[in-house]
């Protein structure tokens, strides 16, 4: 085919959708389903619904390839266990017994079979449930959720793809079952593995499918040639079936680098790439094979995980260069619009300049089929879209809320030296525990306690002026003195505000915080049923007022026992927020930092002596390539340490993460240089502190003995048991008992058992030590 039959044949499609639906349906419905409210014909039936509207909007908005599959009651990678039988044998009798609750507990846990583990799906902060294999582990198709999902967008007269998670990604992101040998391989079993694929494929096929999407984003990292020869394997093997529909491999979140020449060697029909966060590489690396003859390529131009109005020109231009390197040429975001918001025309409280500045999910579907329209008919065609693209982006590159000169001027003075506490970790460490008088594996939470109805009402009633402010606050100081009341009784050591006055981690510092926006209706799923609505960093950053310590000091003259200070910390507040793309992120972080900086001394004038500041997003935000790890890592510890090290040697400083693979990261949290870190380690049954020992890590730490994603509340038996083990790799005199991550999602009553068993437990476990 010519470049220019080519771009005449060019489609519009996606990878994924939002699931939630506009006013969070679906984390309702299921909410509803788990407390007996819902049933599940019309939990269902609310899934069915959502997936017809998704659809609908999709194809009036021009999107030529509506994909399925993408959609979830908790997490697509859970759905593939699913769909390949993995399921591990402590919920088999609850799977076989009613699939739907076998499948929540799965992902959730009961009282008496733990969930399998969560973590981060790649450098973003949605989580998936990793599949649990081993030696024994006999995969069966299950492909009845699949081929009922085309069968819905069939029957609607849609063109449909289904989309699925590629084997090879799958075993890649799979780990070794409870109790299997630590270095038994899950990516040995894909010859047990592609039966199961090839008949999920034969089935689709025969359900109408033309077409199928496998997504293999593990092949972006670093791989192996042994690894590379195994997805070589498995598309020759996969192409070659004489059954099957076309297969389009799917990649994304950067460059393919060494698997892009085993992928247009395989056997497929297409390959889709990123082409906004590894544009140039994808560029240059297809071209250096030739490029795709006789090929589809699926070019995501359209940024799937921010915020900002695409530069149509700058994609125009992109895509004219693929053309003549594939046989078709087809246009789409970089990735499921699963990681953006739904719709920016819901946002009222933002101006009318300034929204024209973001695309969520429906505005990216409009720039997909605004680019496949000029590509396929030249750019008069669309020579109105262009136009207004131009202004919006002069609007925002001009506009007074990206550039402070005060900001700048203090970045640009910072120096290596205000980034060092002012004595070494032993000295401070000993200045610390005369100071705090704190027990031997003293006891904490990480910061946040249930949010309760009431809770959200109350801020719901302040929003809509049904109460005042001061109504607000008195409601406020009443949950605080019932957490530190609660705290106190049950005997734990350093206590926490619990937060109350917070809407989110992140959120809340940026409604405080120059050169952020907010929105209201901008949710995006973490995981299950747990949404955030991301702030967007748009601008120079700075604190005009003290953020936390009206609170924290409220707290604190409530009680004798310390209180730690709680502030989220510089990279989080950027990986968790739609972070601006204008600047390089080491320069945002360091404004960011400033900012938090200005917080932790206020804090510490105060009179608070133990201040947190949370970075879960470390891990998270690693590049997926190793030769980019060293420029992130640098920058980010940096911004860490600027933030923490104004403060005296007897003030503690804590840090705490979960949720992702820590041993990637070790030195990186000893160059973070806090005195105390929580990590999240009882799904992972305590491999964190074992990855600490092995680097010798010489400062304090608390991995988790509370799993609080789950309902279950954990005997103090198991905490006890789970506590020794990380006795086995960290030195009592070093060890902090904690939950996993904080407890704002958690009810009070299983707040209130597992919190008891947790101190019960440290009590049990400092007994023995002191007869030892």
């Amino acid at each position: 085919m010519t470049a220019k039959s080519a771009a005449a044949a060019a489609r519009a499609t996606v990878y994924g959708y939002p699931r939630q639906g506009q006013g969070r349906e679906l984390k309702k419905a299921i909410e509803g389903y788990w407390k007996g409210r819902v049933d599940a014909d019309a939990l269902r039936a609310t899934a069915t619904e959502l997936r017809r509207t998704n659809w609908r909007q999709l194809a009036e908005a021009g999107i030529h390839e509506v994909p399925t599959g993408d959609f979830s009651y908790y997490d697509h990678v859970l759905d593939t266990s699913v769909m390949v039988g993995a399921i591990p044998e402590r919920h088999r009798a609850a799977v076989e017994a009613d699939a739907l609750d076998g499948y929540f507990a799965m992902a959730r846990g009961t009282q008496d079979a733990a969930p399998l583990e969560m973590t981060k799906w790649f450098d973003t902060n949605y989580h998936y449930l990793v599949p649990e294999l081993s030696p024994d582990t006999a995969f069966t198709a299950d492909s009845t959720q699949q081929v009922a999902a085309l069968g819905q967008a069939l029957a609607l007269g849609l063109t449909a793809r289904p989309v699925l998670v590629g084997p090879v990604t799958y075993l890649l992101l799979a780990k070794p079952a409870p109790g299997v040998a630590a270095d038994f391989d899950p990516l040995t079993l894909l010859d047990r593995l592609l039966p199961v694929y090839a008949q999920v494929l034969t089935d689709l096929r025969t359900a109408g499918a033309e077409w199928v999407q496998l997504d293999e984003p593990a092949l972006v990292q670093d791989r192996t040639a042994a690894e590379l020869n195994t997805a070589a394997r498995a598309y020759r093997d996969l192409g070659g079936l004489t059954d099957r529909p076309k297969l389009l491999v799917a990649s994304y979140f950067d460059r393919l680098g060494d698997a892009l020449p085993v992928l247009a060697k395989a056997p497929v029909e297409g390959l889709a790439l990123d082409f906004t966060e590894a544009a140039a590489a994808n560029l240059d690396a297809l071209a250096a094979v030739g490029g795709l003859p006789g090929k589809r390529l699926v070019a995501g131009v359209v940024n799937g995980r921010n915020i900002w109005v695409n530069d149509l020109e700058k994609s125009l231009a992109t895509l004219g260069t693929l053309l003549g390197l594939a046989d078709r040429v087809d246009v789409a975001a970089s990735c499921s619009l699963l990681h953006v918001p739904l719709d920016a025309t819901a946002e009222r409280d933002i101006e009318p300049q300034i929204l024209r500045w973001l695309a969520f999910a429906r505005q990216k579907t409009t720039e997909i089929v605004t680019l496949a329209k000029g590509l396929g008919g030249g750019t008069d065609t669309i020579a109105a879209e262009l136009a207004a693209n131009r202004a919006d982006l002069a609007s925002r590159a001009g506009s007074a809320l990206t550039h402070d000169p005060a900001v700048r001027a203090r970045t640009a003075a910072v120096t290596a030296t205000d980034g060092r506490r002012s004595q070494p970790y032993p000295e401070r460490a000993a200045a610390q525990r005369a100071h705090l008088r704190l027990p031997l594996l003293p006891t904490t939470t990480i910061g946040s306690f249930p949010q309760t109805t009431e809770l959200r009402t109350a801020r719901a009633d302040l929003r809509a002026g049904r109460i005042d402010s001061a109504g607000y606050e008195e409601r406020i100081r009443a949950e605080i003195g019932e957490v530190i009341s609660f705290q106190e009784k049950t005997g734990l050591d350093v206590l926490v505000h619990g937060e109350a006055e917070r809407n989110d981690m992140v959120q809340y510092f940026a409604e405080q915080l120059t050169g952020y926006l907010a929105t209201q209706h901008g949710w995006v799923q973490s995981y299950g049923t747990r949404y955030v609505r991301p702030p967007i960093l748009a601008g120079d950053i700075s604190r005009p007022e003290a953020m936390t310590v009206r609170w924290t000091t409220y707290a604190q003259s409530l009680t004798t026992k310390p209180v730690k200070g709680m502030l989220t910390g510089p990279v989080t507040m950027l990986a968790w927020s739609f972070v601006r793309d204008d600047q390089p992120l080491a320069d945002t972080a360091r404004q960011v930092a400033l900012a938090l900086r200005d917080e932790v001394n206020d804090l510490e004038a105060a009179g608070t002596s133990v201040i947190q500041v949370d970075e879960p997003a470390l891990r998270e935000t690693l590049p997926l390539r190793a030769c980019d790890h060293p420029e992130y890592l640098a920058w980010a510890t940096e911004a860490f340490r600027l933030t923490t090290a104004g403060v005296r040697p007897d003030t503690q400083i804590h840090t705490h993460m979960c949720y992702a693979e820590f041993g990637d990261i070790v030195q990186a949290i000893d160059d973070l240089d806090a005195d105390v870190i929580s990590l999240e380690a009882a799904r992972s049954h305590m491999q964190v502190a074992r990855e600490l020992a092995g680097h010798g890590y010489p400062r304090e730490a608390g991995p988790g003995v509370y799993d609080i994603h789950s309902p279950r509340v954990p005997g103090a038996d198991e905490a006890a048991a789970l506590l020794r083990r990380g006795l086995e790799a960290i030195p009592a005199e070093r060890l902090w008992v904690n939950p996993d991550c904080g407890l704002k999602t958690r009810a009070w009553p299983e707040t209130r058992a597992s919190l008891e068993n947790l101190v019960t437990a440290a009590r049990t476990v400092r007994t023995e030590l002191s007869a030892s």
